[in-house]
C-alpha cells in the first residue's frame, strides 16, 4: 500500500519512535508499503522550528536526508494539489495538513496520520 506519512508521524519516527502507536509502527515498518513524504511537512517543520516550537526541533535537512536514505519517496507539491485544497471543506484549520490531504486525494494514496480531525473528511485517511 502507498502511504503519505504526515508531519507528526515523520517527527516521531525520526526522533521519538516510542510515541508511535503499534499500528503506525506496523505500517511504517512493513516493507510491502511504499512510504512518501511531502515538502509541506518540511515547510511546516521549518516554520514551526523558526517560531521556537519545542516539538519541531529536528533539523529539516537532516530529516529529509534520513527519509530518503530510509526508502521514503518525496511527493512534490503540484498546482493540482494546491487547487485541490480549495475544494476541501473547512473541517481542519491547519494549512499543512490540508495540503497533505489534498495531495493524498489527488494522487489516490492514503494519508497516514495520528490526527483524528483528518478523519472528518471523506478521503483515504488511515488513523494510526
Amino acid at each position: 500500500m502507498k502511504f503519505l506519512v504526515d508531519t507528526q508521524l515523520l517527527l516521531w519516527a525520526a526522533g521519538k519512535p516510542s510515541r508511535l502507536s503499534r499500528k503506525a509502527r506496523e505500517c511504517i515498518e512493513d516493507e510491502a508499503n511504499a512510504l512518501l513524504f511531502s515538502p509541506a511537512s518540511l515547510w511546516e517543520i521549518v516554520i514551526k522550528r523558526t517560531l521556537g516550537r519545542s516539538d519541531f526541533e529536528v533539523e529539516p535537512d537532516v530529516l529529509r536526508r534520513a527519509l530518503v536514505d530510509n526508502g521514503y519517496s518525496e511527493l512534490p507539491i503540484t498546482a493540482t494539489h494546491a487547487l485541490r485544497v480549495g475544494t476541501l471543506e473547512a473541517r481542519h484549520k491547519d494549512p499543512f495538513d490540508r495540503m497533505l490531504l489534498a495531495q493524498a486525494l489527488s494522487e489516490g494514496i492514503t494519508l497516514l496520520t495520528a490526527d483524528k480531525l483528518l478523519t472528518r473528511y471523506e478521503a483515504p485517511v488511515r488513523l494510526v
